[in-house]
């Protein structure tokens, strides 16, 4: 490093430029669950925050209620650069199960970390899940995205309807509290057909008769309303919303 006379500026001479740190290899990605590597959770959260702010005392909570009877965090690692560190967190993604589909999972908080993002470990992370996922019998994930449908249709992800991911799942409840959660309200039942008996006719009113009444009106001639049209089932539009009012598209796959 020199310091030219009369100037500020550092200059670093060519053979002490820093090297950049080299991207992660895919081939030696591992895909582990957050409660398996409670030292990682820190550096998890961080990568989540940084993409999505909260408090960290609150994302250290929602990561830790990772688990093997789901919801369950996974973190993408690459293995430690030096024997001394720690594995380096990739990305991230949450799997919780859903409302009367036992074999499906809901995916959730997708993320990669910013520098890394381009360069496969967005496909890698989604490959994972799936041999995940189907390692202990599930058959179709569903997720939801804003912007990033192209890179999900590439998966073989397709538009799908809205599913109801469970909050938290433990085998030491029964089924029937976990069938309690709010479904679609029944159909009505049909009115009750009057009854076909004979009735007491009304007795006449005493004093003049009434006049009739006026004829009704001739009904006017309109064309019949335009049939309904379909959902959109484009890549371009979708009729679902978040919380939030913006635009949001349900996608499946099955596994």
């Amino acid at each position: 490093m020199t310091l030219s006379p009369g100037s500020t500026e550092l200059t670093l001479d060519p053979a002490h430029q820093p090297e950049e740190t080299p991207a992660p290899n895919l081939a030696e990605l591992t895909l582990e669950p957050v409660h398996c590597r409670p030292e990682l959770l820190d550096a998890c959260a961080d990568l989540i925050n940084e993409q999505w702010p909260r408090s960290r005392a609150s994302r250290l909570h929602s990561l830790g209620q990772s688990s093997d009877a789901f919801p369950l965090c996974l973190m993408l690692l690459s293995p430690r650069p030096t024997p001394e560190s720690l594995p380096i967190v990739v990305g991230h993604a949450r799997l919780s199960r859903v409302l009367d589909r036992p074999q499906s999972l809901l995916v959730e908080t997708v993320v990669v970390a910013r520098a890394l993002r381009g360069r496969g470990f967005g496909r890698r992370l989604m490959e994972g899940l799936e041999v995940f996922a189907q390692a202990r019998g599930f058959r179709r994930l569903h997720l939801t995205t804003h912007d990033q449908l192209q890179f999900y249709a590439h998966l073989g992800y397709q538009l799908g309807e809205p599913v109801q991911g469970l909050v938290f799942t433990s085998r030491r409840l029964p089924a029937t509290l976990l069938k309690a959660f709010p479904r679609a309200p029944p159909p009505r039942l049909p009115c009750k057909p009057p009854s076909l008996t004979a009735q007491t006719a009304p007795r006449a009113p005493k004093g003049p008769a009434l006049p009739p009444p006026p004829p009704l009106p001739e009904p006017l001639t309109t064309s019949p309303p335009p049939p309904a049209m379909p959902p959109p089932r484009s890549l371009l539009e979708t009729q679902y919303q978040d919380l939030r009012g913006c635009p949001i598209f349900w996608m499946e796959k099955d596994i």
